[in-house]
């Protein structure tokens, strides 16, 4: 039952008590307990709205960065993932696998300020030993909701 809950919360963090309750086939002061304790067990880590950005006058930038390091006896990736996701700037951290070490998802208000980033605080941070950046230019799908329809092609033909 912890699992489909798990998967129910994930899909709508905004279900309510009841409803959920209902679904599980359980009491509400049973699934209440449960979700604090996968809170208190750091199961549940937080509740996150998905916006849409580009639908508000915001101004923001999020970057890919792949991060190669070295490791070694004195500093292991777990130590160094910790140096830079303390940064504020850093959305995620995640150990990968492939070419590269680490992805890390940044979050600024220009590109500029998201090359300084790269340029005077995670390139220097010891063991780092290349960056590549890739700015997300356009967002079709995140997190499971598709945040804009594809549009008709006006170079499709049409037929009658």
């Amino acid at each position: 039952m912890k699992e489909e809950l798990l998967r129910l919360i994930q899909n709508n963090a905004r279900i309510d008590l009841k409803e959920l309750s209902v679904m599980l086939g359980a009491e509400e002061a049973a699934v209440a307990n449960m979700l604090q304790d996968l809170e208190q067990d750091g199961t549940i880590c937080g509740y996150y709205t998905l916006i849409n950005w580009d639908n508000t006058d915001e101004e923001k930038v999020d970057a890919l960065i792949e991060v190669n390091v070295t490791t070694g006896r004195e500093m292991g990736f777990d130590a160094i993932a910790e140096r830079i996701y303390k940064f504020d700037e850093v959305k995620s951290c995640y150990l990968i696998s492939g070419r590269y070490d680490f992805l890390i998802i940044l979050e600024g208000k220009t590109m500029r300020q998201v090359a300084n980033f790269v340029s005077s605080k995670l390139s220097p941070v010891e063991f780092v030993s290349g960056t590549a950046t890739h700015f997300i230019m356009k967002r079709y799908k995140d997190y499971g909701a598709v945040l804009e329809q594809p549009k008709k092609d006006e170079r499709e033909k049409m037929s009658f």
